[in-house]
């Protein structure tokens, strides 16, 4: 059998055609750089955008002010809904009273109305305005509903006190004094009305639904007067 002689130049070239070529290392190493620079550029990308959206430790305290702030809100808001509600009870008969005592035109009504009835009106509307003292501090709309109402109850204890002092009086002066009583009736019923509204809002906003605590008024008085809207709904 024959055999076939190899040179040892032939031997170095066949061994140097089986290594990979160098340049595809090369290419590995680059490729690998790449990856890596990538990676650790996402890495401090990802650090950097979180450090400049995480929030600071005041606005943390910020928003977990305002969450107290509106729980609180939403409480006041609660509680003076049922203030309202026992007002509005307490002065029915007082107005009811003083509108069978003073007809629109401030003259001397058809129902005679004694001391003790005057008596009765002035004690209800003081016991109504205290139930406003001392208020609480709460958002801006709740403090807007609640100093309204409160404001009205006032021009309504103040009618009752004219009222009472008219009757004291005679001829012109008497009318005179009268009159007065039935404009500051008409401006507390008004006055109400909006306090009202304002109430009915804040009870939406604050998830309650509709909530109507109006007081009785007559046509024409242009007092507000409430939606036709269900009671506890939320359609705004």
């Amino acid at each position: 059998m024959s055999t076939i002689d190899i040179r040892p130049q032939e031997v170095a070239t066949i061994n140097r055609l089986r290594q990979p070529p160098p340049v595809r290392h090369a290419m590995r190493g680059r490729v690998l750089a790449l990856m890596v620079a990538f990676t650790l550029g996402a890495i401090v990308a990802g650090g950097v955008v979180f450090g400049m959206t995480r929030p600071s430790s005041i606005e943390q305290t910020a928003d977990r002010l305002r969450a107290e702030s509106a729980l609180r809100d939403k409480t006041q808001i609660k509680t003076l809904t049922e203030l309202a509600r026992s007002t509005r009870a307490r002065l029915v008969p007082v107005l009811d009273g003083l509108g069978r005592a003073m007809p629109a035109d401030g003259t001397a009504g058809p129902v005679a109305v004694t001391a003790a009835d005057v008596r009765t009106w002035q004690q209800a509307a003081a016991a109504a305005v205290q139930g406003f003292a001392d208020p609480p501090s709460g958002e801006t709309a709740t403090n807007v509903a609640r100093s309204t109402l409160a404001s009205a109850v006032r021009q309504i204890a103040t009618t009752v006190d004219t009222y009472a002092a008219a009757q004291d009086l005679t001829g012109p002066a008497r009318t005179a004094a009268m009159d007065l009583a039935v404009r500051q009736r008409a401006d507390a019923l008004f006055t109400w009305s909006i306090g009202a509204t304002a109430l009915d809002a804040v009870n939406i906003d604050a998830g309650y639904g509709h909530q109507h605590v109006f007081l009785p008024t007559s046509p024409g008085e242009g007092a507000l007067t409430p939606d036709t809207e269900p009671e506890g709904s939320h359609h705004s």
